[in-house]
């Protein structure tokens, strides 16, 4: 058991929102599940979800980053974690059909955005500021210049 693990408030779909994930993320399971709670892992992370009632609905406060090494990859978690209602935001963001906030985001642009080179920084986070979906190409070149 790891030392945290994240609740997720759900309206009634705890369940079936591990399921969702789990098609999208690999090392994912079900650990257990009733109508109250479901232990979930993706990609290894341990998730508790809550069918907790519509009192609480998620908001952009929160959200998981989830690094991707290539630009397939990258579109590959973007258009399964919008199907089905998702929404994209902007900046690399999008909300899931149950309203989680997701940052799909290259490996790498941790890299680029801390380089140490304040300009190539700078025109990196302005690529990004334009962007819905985040293109790698585009930000490997804006940190170019």
């Amino acid at each position: 058991m790891q030392k945290i693990r994240p609740c997720l408030w759900f309206d009634g779909k705890a369940e079936e929102a591990a399921k969702f994930y789990g098609t999208i993320f690999q090392d994912s399971k079900i650990i257990s599940s009733n109508p109250i709670v479901t232990f979930f892992t993706l990609a290894g992370q341990e998730f508790m979800g809550l069918n907790g009632g519509p009192k609480f609905p998620f908001t952009e406060a929160v959200s998981f980053m989830v690094y991707c090494e290539t630009q397939a990859e990258l579109d590959e978690k973007w258009d399964k974690l919008i199907a089905g209602g998702g929404r994209p935001v902007e900046c690399g963001w999008l909300k899931d059909k149950y309203g989680l906030s997701w940052q799909i985001v290259p490996a790498q642009l941790e890299r680029l955005l801390m380089s140490g080179d304040k300009a190539s920084n700078e025109r990196v986070m302005a690529a990004v500021m334009k962007m819905t979906k985040l293109d790698i190409a585009t930000l490997e070149a804006a940190a170019r210049g």
